[in-house]
């Protein structure tokens, strides 16, 4: 096996890599820079064939095994990106690929796994009964196990990325890379601190899967308890403890993001980039306005855009809830003619733009209070709500905010 996380063994990489990458030119950010008081830019690594960075540490992967290795037949667990990532790569040697996915793996995942050429299992209800059953396979058929992140040259691999951004941005000051297992991290913060010391390396990870950061704090591994994050491709219990030396050498800071905030993250980069980012790469973008305002030149890695429609609506329902421009209110009227139409008069004076309507007569036998009427607006924004809200209440109305339902 060749050595690791050398600078020469980067240099192979990077040409490797280059047989299964799209190139993902540095995007400058107007909008996010002009908000966080940084020069920002983004390495689109969503807009990879497979829709994420992984291909590049499974590429590099199999490309140090032996011939033999290769003829025995690879196999791995994921619920994701590293699926189609050795999919795609072992496709590109002709080498047999299994796959071992939990079986609440959406199926749009399961089937572009499968069309990439794997033979594709499902096992178990989360990743580590899949990964266990995966490395019990491996052990019955003499397969290859290729870890998600758990392994040097799959570190090695996804390191390319630090290579391509301090060439493109040799000036770079800081780079943001978000934290599963810790393989993505590893590889960009050793190449960046080889080449250039002074390159601050950020590392991001979910506030309700922050292993690293608790392991940083330990001087040690550790496994937390449970993961509660939206961002399920950094939702890790444990990170990979062939790698936690080096995150504990070369990065500088971890950064941990809630929930929320990515998910008007997600609505900043559809509506202001056009670009579907999944809730694991935007933890970089997140962390962007926990950084001072120095003028500094910052890129956020967006390590994948792989996400399901059903997820994506319901992550901008959510996004404009919190931002204010969907909110739902109900409103107590009299059973009689004509009080539906002086609501939505005072609602249609201030623009606000009604979506949806529930009329019910049954919330009281006061017939003087007996309809309940809730009304979903699309609003402006927090100050055009409560210009709505303050005019309800002045039409007499005693509008209750309720939480919206689309």
């Amino acid at each position: 096996m060749k050595e690791a996380l050398t600078l020469a063994a980067f240099e192979e990489a990077a040409e490797q890599v280059k047989k299964v990458t799209l190139e993902t030119k540095l995007m400058y950010s107007e909008y996010f820079s002009s908000m966080t008081g940084n020069k920002v830019y983004f390495k689109p690594e969503n807009m990879q064939y497979t829709g994420a960075y992984k291909v590049r540490g499974a590429y590099y992967k199999i490309s140090t095994l032996t011939d033999a290795e290769r003829s025995k037949g690879l196999i791995t667990a994921s619920a994701g990106n590293h699926a189609q990532g050795v999919a795609y790569a072992a496709k590109q040697y002709g080498c047999k690929a299994v796959i071992v996915m939990p079986t609440t793996t959406p199926l749009i995942k399961v089937n572009r796994t499968k069309n990439y050429g794997a033979e594709v299992i499902l096992y178990g209800d989360v990743y580590d009964e899949a990964c266990a059953y995966a490395m019990k396979l491996a052990e019955e058929n003499g397969y290859v196990f290729i870890h998600p992140f758990n392994d040097l040259q799959v570190a090695t691999g996804q390191g390319t990325i630090a290579m391509e951004i301090i060439m493109e941005l040799p000036t770079v000051d800081t780079i943001l890379v978000p934290i599963g297992g810790g393989g993505l991290c590893t590889g960009v913060a050793t190449l960046a601190k080889t080449l250039n010391p002074k390159i601050k390396i950020i590392g991001v990870e979910p506030a309700g899967a922050n292993c690293m950061q608790e392991s940083l704090k330990e001087g040690k591994v550790v496994t937390l308890p449970t993961v509660n994050t939206i961002a399920d491709g950094t939702a890790v219990k444990t990170p990979g403890d062939k790698l936690f030396p080096y995150i504990e050498k070369y990065v500088d800071e971890i950064i941990t993001i809630d929930d929320e905030e990515l998910i008007v993250c997600f609505l900043d980069m559809i509506e202001n980039h056009k670009m579907v980012v999944e809730n694991s790469g935007l933890l970089s973008v997140a962390a962007l306005k926990h950084l001072p305002a120095e003028g500094k030149k910052v890129v956020s890695v967006l390590s994948g855009g792989n996400m399901d429609v059903i997820t994506m609506s319901t992550v901008v329902q959510q996004g404009l809830i919190q931002r204010s421009r969907i909110f739902t209110v109900s409103v107590l009227l009299p059973d009689k003619p004509g009080q539906l139409v002086g609501v939505a008069d005072v609602i249609a004076k201030l623009r606000g733009n009604v979506i949806r309507l529930e009329h019910n007569q049954f919330v009281s036998i006061n017939r003087n209070n007996a309809v309940e009427l809730r009304i979903t607006v699309e609003a402006d924004g927090p100050d055009h709500k409560e210009e709505i809200l303050k005019a309800l209440e002045e039409g007499g109305y005693r509008p209750k905010v309720v939480r919206a339902m689309l």
